[in-house]
């Protein structure tokens, strides 16, 4: 059923460090964005991969993407709770397990990096960010358009690592033949749009050039983050082989490479982790004081048209003394 895979990850145009990981360890595929100061978000995104690297057995199914990543949520808390210079560091996490005995895909998800599909020329995005932005537009307070370009789009309301415990979001897909899946962060998804990445998918030679045009495009489009992405493809014959590659967490970048900015624009924390609950109760809030900060708006109107009409009468009594 899987027929190949790949990944690719880059630091972007305007990181020192990439924060970036993912794993390819066929059935299992991953990606982890780290947040933190200093090198703490590569080593929360480090340590979460290295669950699913270390993965043995045969089991599949949500259960078990479940508890991986609960695994690596453990970790990575862990640490951050016994080292100081990693205290408050997190890091998302997507993961797919491929299930070749019944063709599905069972996928686990916390945070805002996320899994999309290409099927019969269309890309479908199969998760759902925890997010700011992500909680408003579901609840119809902001469009897309308006989201693309929010100040808080970085606000991420669930994450690996800073609670003892996360909610893990678990489903499963049916894979059809031909399928192609991707994994990415958000270092991705900010930069381009969605019609731009099926463009370069569909563009791609094989899955390694739609993974480098990716990044190039994403570099291409300002390249303000890291930016990660991992494809794999469902094939529709049972050949019995893939095209393999090793597992990857992503190295440390030169900073003294030429290739990136001087000013190292971008700062290295710019992820907040807020619970949802925070949000809704924010917004809940936002709505409960609108009717009355309206109120004084209301009151001034007719205020205005009172005046402006005291204004006319005075006017046409002018009118009518010079007459």
């Amino acid at each position: 059923m899987l027929a190949r895979y790949t990944g690719v990850t880059d630091p972007g145009r305007r990181r020192r460090r990439n924060e970036d990981a993912y794993v390819c360890v066929p059935p299992l595929f991953a990606i982890a964005d780290g947040m933190g100061g200093a090198q703490a978000g590569e080593v929360a995104s480090g340590l979460a991969a290295a669950v699913l690297e270390e993965a043995t057995g045969n089991d599949r199914g949500e259960e078990r993407v479940s508890s991986l990543i609960q695994e690596a949520n453990r970790r990575v808390y862990r640490r951050s709770s016994e080292d100081a210079a990693t205290s408050g560091m997190g890091t998302t996490m997507t993961v797919a397990l491929v299930d070749d005995s019944d063709g599905t895909i069972a996928f686990g998800h916390v945070g805002d990096s996320r899994a999309y599909r290409v099927r019969g020329g269309e890309l479908e995005q199969l998760t759902d960010d925890h997010s700011l932005v992500g909680e408003l537009l579901r609840g119809g307070r902001l469009s897309p358009e308006e989201a693309e370009t929010h100040p808080q789009r970085s606000v991420i309301t669930r994450a690996l690592g800073t609670e003892p415990d996360v909610d893990v979001d678990t489903f499963t897909v049916e894979a059809e033949p031909n399928d192609i899946y991707l994994l990415c962060s958000d270092g991705l998804t900010d930069m381009i749009s969605a019609s731009e990445i099926l463009g370069a998918v569909e563009a791609g030679s094989d899955l390694d050039d739609a993974a480098r045009r990716l990044v190039d495009a994403a570099n291409a489009g300002g390249g303000e983050d890291n930016v990660t992405v991992v494809l794999f493809q469902i094939d529709g014959t049972d050949s019995g082989e893939t095209a393999r590659m090793p597992a990857a967490v992503a190295p440390d970048a030169d900073p003294d490479e030429d290739t990136l900015s001087p000013l190292d624009a971008v700062p290295a924390v710019d992820t907040a982790v807020i619970p949802v609950a925070a949000v809704e109760e924010h917004l809940q809030r936002t709505e409960a004081e609108r009717p009355r900060r309206d109120e004084p708006r209301r009151r001034i109107v007719p205020l205005v048209l009172l005046i402006l009409l005291l204004l006319a009468l005075l006017a046409l009594a002018a009118w009518g003394v010079t007459r």
